[in-house]
């Protein structure tokens, strides 16, 4: 185990220590506030058992990861492209930017009311909001990872009569991949977090639904078994884009470890 892992164990350990301490042996938390240890297994025995706010915790998961997965991919499909558009073509920024900036400061929690105005209360209501969440970040780190390509390689690209094609291919792309992959991560970040938002109005089903249906009941052990199952997902697709992010930009690797 390398000495970061080991850290990074000992100080869950500690922090589970301190939860059963305060909440268990001494009580300095009261259960209604914070739930134990026991409370908290008690939960999650219930909801993965008879189940919990209209399903058991596969059927809560999957609909909140589905709803994230649709929602941050028709975002970074929209997203990326603008962004890289924008970067590359002052005529097009001049013509996208200045309805980008209205919109950007916006918070992804103010769409909800119209998005439940235009489509509902179902899924694409809760797709719409995420997307904006999502959209935001791709677009700004696609159009920053152009502007700081290396000029004196795109006007090489430009003297040697490059084809337009071959150099969004092999030029461009590659040149902004590690800002628009830094803009996926804050993306799918972002739209877990507008999720269980989005979630706690509406849906019948859910990781947001949990944590709506638990605060009305005073559960405080269901509240906390839904945020480390939120925390778990957000997690582990972060963990699979990095994955991604590190067969795609290899070469980016090679070339530090060169350096």
């Amino acid at each position: 185990m390398s000495r970061k892992a080991a850290v990074g164990s000992a100080t869950i350990v500690a922090a589970l220590a301190l939860w059963f301490f305060a909440t268990t042996m001494t009580q300095m938390i009261s259960p209604g506030r914070f739930p134990s240890p026991a409370d908290t297994w008690v939960a999650f025995k219930q909801i993965t058992g008879v189940g919990y706010a209209n399903g058991v915790l596969i059927d809560h998961v999957v609909r909140s990861v589905v709803l994230v997965t649709l929602g941050f991919l028709v975002a970074i499909c929209t997203g990326v492209p603008l962004g890289l558009l924008m970067g590359w073509s002052r005529k097009a920024e001049a013509l996208i930017n200045p309805v980008f900036l209205v919109i950007r400061p916006i918070p992804p929690l103010a769409w909800i009311p119209l998005a439940i105005l235009w489509l509902g209360l179902g899924d694409m209501a809760k797709i719409l909001v995420i997307w904006f969440a999502a959209f935001v970040p791709s677009v700004i780190n696609a159009y920053t990872g152009v502007r700081n390509l290396d000029k004196p390689l795109i006007e090489a690209a430009q003297m040697l009569g490059t084809p337009f094609s071959t150099f969004v291919r092999e030029i461009l792309l590659p040149g902004a991949s590690p800002m628009i992959f830094t803009g996926l991560r804050l993306s799918l970040q972002a739209s877990w977090t507008t999720l269980v938002a989005a979630e706690l109005v509406g849906a019948m089903t859910g990781l947001g639904r949990v944590l709506n249906a638990a605060q009305q009941d005073l559960f405080p052990g269901m509240i906390l078994v839904g945020m480390i199952v939120v925390t778990l997902c957000g997690w582990v697709m972060t963990a699979a884009l990095g994955v991604i992010e590190r067969r795609a930009l290899s070469w980016n690797t090679a070339t530090r470890a060169g350096d």
